[in-house]
């Protein structure tokens, strides 16, 4: 197996899940609690990434981070060198393309929180802010680590966007789905196997740690 291909998508995974819980958590807030009658324009553009095909979600990415953009200019000044084909750049992408996965399950336990302790907390002279550290954050706990844990694992299958923003850059953007990719171009498919194996084995636990967690099957385990 290539292990630095794991490593460089362990890390990616790792540093999307937290700015996606940084970045998820104040716009899920928003969509769960916002009274705007357009809001699901906002919710259509954060679930855009579930349809769209990864490569045409890759494209604009890359445009937009490119060094012909505005912003791709400005990183370009800042840093000293673009924005594709870097890590910096793929993650971005990562950010960008697994965003759903991290703001739905937050939003959707944000829902489940009873608003008349939200509005007693209010009346209680008590923040927005302090509200939603106190009460609403630790009664959402299930559907935050959820969202987490989906955009990690989200994370290491992605391929698409990857090859387009990051491209094939051994020890820099070479994730495992690549490595398998070109495992299997090169006629080795005992290589692939294995590192796909792996790939599935750590997928299938994170699902499992999920749906143990979100069904509570660790509270009504028999004790022994």
């Amino acid at each position: 197996m290539n292990w630095i291909a794991i490593g460089v998508t362990l890390k990616l995974a790792m540093l999307t899940a937290l700015l996606l819980v940084v970045i998820g958590l104040p716009i899920a807030y928003w969509v769960s609690f916002s009274r705007w009658r357009w809001k699901f324009l906002v919710e259509s553009v954060v679930a855009l990434p579930l349809v769209l095909p990864p490569t045409v979600m890759g494209f604009y990415i890359l445009v937009a981070i490119g060094p012909h953009s505005p912003f791709g200019r400005l990183y370009t000044d800042l840093v000293g060198h673009p924005l594709p084909f870097t890590f910096e750049g793929l993650l971005i992408a990562s950010v960008l393309y697994s965003l759903p996965f991290a703001v739905q399950p937050f939003a959707a336990a944000f829902d489940q929180v009873d608003r008349r302790l939200i509005e007693a907390s209010w009346t209680l002279g008590v923040s927005r802010a302090g509200t939603f550290f106190k009460l609403i954050l630790p009664m959402s706990v299930a559907g935050v680590v959820t969202g987490f844990v989906l955009s990690f694992a989200h994370t290491l299958g992605e391929f698409g966007v990857v090859l387009m923003v990051g491209g094939n850059i051994e020890g820099v953007t070479r994730t495992v789905s690549i490595d398998i990719y070109d495992e299997v171009q090169a006629l080795n498919y005992a290589g692939a196997a294995m590192t796909a194996l792996f790939l599935l084995a750590v997928s299938y636990l994170i699902l499992l740690s999920v749906y143990a967690m979100n069904r509570k099957v660790w509270a009504v385990w028999p004790q022994k």
